[in-house]
Formats: C-alpha cells, structure tokens, sequence
C-alpha cells in the first residue's frame, strides 16, 4: 500500500485515540526514521522514550531474534531464562528485592497502586488505603491510573472514578503534610512531570515526601515510567534526588520498542503480592525480556556519562537558538519553552523540516534515543532552528 492508501484505511478501520500526524513510518536505522515515500526524519522522540537504543539497534535484535528462535511465549505459569536474568540485573543495579514484569506503564502503575492498597489494609487496617498523587501528574489511562493521574482533562467524561486518591500541589510541602492522615498507604509521585510540561520537582518537596513515608510507614512510589533506565542519565531518575522508595514502576526504555513494564520492589513490599492477588499473561514475556537484557547490559555507567555529556551540549545548543526561552527537565528528557509558537504549531513544521517532536503542554518535549551522536544532535538542532522560524 502507499501512504495514501494507509491513511485512508487508518481512518476506516482504526479506533481514532490519537490524532496521528501526516506520516506513515516505513523502517528506521539508529536515530533515523524513513516514511513510505522515502524521507528520512531525524527522531527526537524515540517512540516516546522507548526507543532507548534507536530503531533496529543490531544487539537487541539478535538478542529478541535468538529468543524468537527458541521460546516466544510461554505464560507464568513456568520459569524462563531471560526474565530472571533480566531481574537480577535490575534488583543488583537498584538494591531494590524482587521485580514484577507487566507490558505497559499504566498496567504496572495499577499494579503498584494494588500492592500499597494491600500493604496498608494487611499491615495497618482496612481503611488504610488512600493514596497522595500530585496535581497535574500523569500515571496512565486505565482506571486506576487514570484515577492517580492529578489532571481534570484525562478524568472528563469517564467518571466516576476510584475512591481513596487525593492530589497535592507540587512542591507544597505544607499542603501534602496537611493531607496524610491514619488512612494513608502512599504516596505516588513522577520525579518529573512529564505530560505534565517536563517540570522536574523541588529537592526539598521530595525529601520531605520521602520523610513523611519513613516516618508514619507510608509507601513511597515512584512513576519512572518515563524517566527511568537511563533517560535522565542516571538510571532511575530517584537518584538524582538521594532517595530509597519502597516501590519503583517502570516501562517504555526497558522494552526497546518491545511492550513490557517492570515494578520493583524494596525489602518491604516484595512479599505483599502472593499468587492469585495479580497476574498477567504476557508480563515478562521471554522475547521482550531477552531484549531488556541486552539493554540492561548494555547502559552501565560509561553509558549514562555520555548520555549526561550528550543531553548537556543539546540543552546548550537548544539555548543558543532564537526563540528558545527556556529548556527543562534532566538528560534527554527535554521541555522546551518557544517565546513566540505554539508548540503544537512548532511540532506540524518540525516534521515537514524533517525533525520528529513531541509537545507536552505548553512545551516542545525532545526524547531522543540515548545513543544519538553530537553530529546527530547537531542535524536536529539546524531542523529545530528552521522550525522555529
């Protein structure tokens, strides 16, 4: 079919949840995408952060094509390799216990949500199930995810919503104090608010989260889903902050463009789920986790400095150009504030230059693979000037 032919039996078959843009991706090698026609886009959006590594990165697929060859799926009703592989090099890079695999970020953030409910009814009470999210956060679109989620628009139209959620202000350390009370299990946080405009939170809003949890037995969970492995060039963005949670959701990265999602578990809460209490059929499937194992092996620490040296010369680049007033977040997860275009504006001409984007609010979000090269970032960064203008 021809890209036209596409479009036309998107709009016929396909459920409309998305407004797509005017390109129908063809193939992708490193951080190009090539589109039906030909043209060749430089990808700063990776997937939406899932394709940490870029398309068609030659280890991985050897190591989800060796696993296809061999078992491609086979339920957790049985023991694989890749999966306890994958689990060992995750809970030995964290200290965290044990690993849950699931296949998307909201599916693990559910899960995490199911395992602070139980921990508090089990440990405390039956009351003890509230949980403190944040205002204007994101955590998925299922119903409890969407439920945590502390923004009005993802909630219209799908009420009513879970019982037991309450939201605070970012960085009001007053407001969250004044919100735990006997009921409270946990508290939910993304370390930065990535549909959220790409806002990073206060250092001292989260340490004071963080000792409110220690102290009263709170469950503090954090939402890497976008932020984690390697994305903000540490690999969970909690390091930046000296913080231990007790529980850790993740996804998007560690698949590589495969679906799977992760929860990690501290000492604490690693044996609050039993079996029958949650479950998954495709969670950790062995081919996606044999690809998580070879991304795993592959960002150690010599990887994330680049990453760090990398996203710090594009936030240089990204100030140099006119009509760039700001750019927030950490490593490549990138806000970019425009002074005088819309972001969405800036995203439609963006992609006719050649330059795949992202908005989130009111900002340009850039989330290019981790292995892009300085002479990668500097073709995008010619593209981004030409757009903005």
């Amino acid at each position: 079919m021809n890209s036209n032919e596409i479009k036309a039996l998107d709009k016929e078959r396909i459920v409309s949840t998305y407004a797509r843009h005017d390109m129908v991706a063809d193939h992708g090698k490193g951080v190009y995408c090539y589109d039906t026609d030909g043209r060749k886009y430089i990808d700063f959006t990776a997937g939406i952060g899932v394709n940490c590594l870029g398309y068609c990165d030659e280890g991985w697929i050897k190591a989800v094509t060796e696993q296809l060859g061999k078992v491609q799926h086979t339920s957790n009703l049985y023991y694989t390799e890749p999966q306890v592989s994958a689990a060992k090099k995750l809970t030995d890079r964290t200290g965290m216990s044990k690993v849950y695999f699931g296949n998307s970020g909201a599916e693990v953030n559910e899960t995490a949500i199911k395992a602070a409910r139980k921990y508090g009814a089990t440990k405390k009470g039956a009351s003890v199930t509230d949980i403190i999210t944040l205002k204007n956060s994101f955590h998925g679109r299922t119903m409890g995810a969407m439920t945590a989620t502390g923004q009005d628009v993802y909630h219209k139209d799908f009420t009513p919503l879970l019982d037991g959620f309450k939201y605070c202000e970012a960085n009001n350390t007053d407001e969250l104090k004044a919100l735990v009370d006997e009921n409270t299990c946990a508290i939910m946080m993304e370390l930065i608010q990535g549909e959220g405009g790409v806002r990073p939170l206060d250092r001292s809003f989260v340490d004071a989260a963080a000792e409110l949890c220690a102290k009263n037995d709170i469950l503090l969970i954090i939402d890497e889903v976008q932020t984690g492995i390697g994305r903000t060039g540490r690999f969970f963005a909690y390091e930046h902050y000296g913080i231990r949670p007790d529980i850790v959701t993740f996804a998007k990265g560690i698949g590589g463009g495969l679906p799977l999602g992760g929860v990690l578990f501290g000492e604490k809460t690693c044996d609050v789920l039993q079996p029958g209490n949650h479950g998954t059929t495709f969670g950790g499937n062995p081919v996606a986790c044999a690809g998580a194992d070879h991304i795993l092996g592959r960002i150690d620490e010599n990887f994330l400095e680049e990453v760090r040296k990398k996203s710090a010369y594009l936030k240089a680049g990204l100030l140099e150009i006119p009509g760039v007033s700001e750019v927030s977040g950490m490593g490549f997860m990138m806000g970019v504030s425009l002074d005088a275009k819309a972001a969405a504006d800036f995203v439609k001409d963006a992609l006719a230059e050649g330059l795949m984007t992202l908005t989130a609010k009111e900002k340009v979000r850039l989330l290019p693979p981790l292995t892009i090269t300085y002479e990668e970032i500097d073709e995008g960064l010619e593209i981004f000037k030409k757009a903005v203008k």
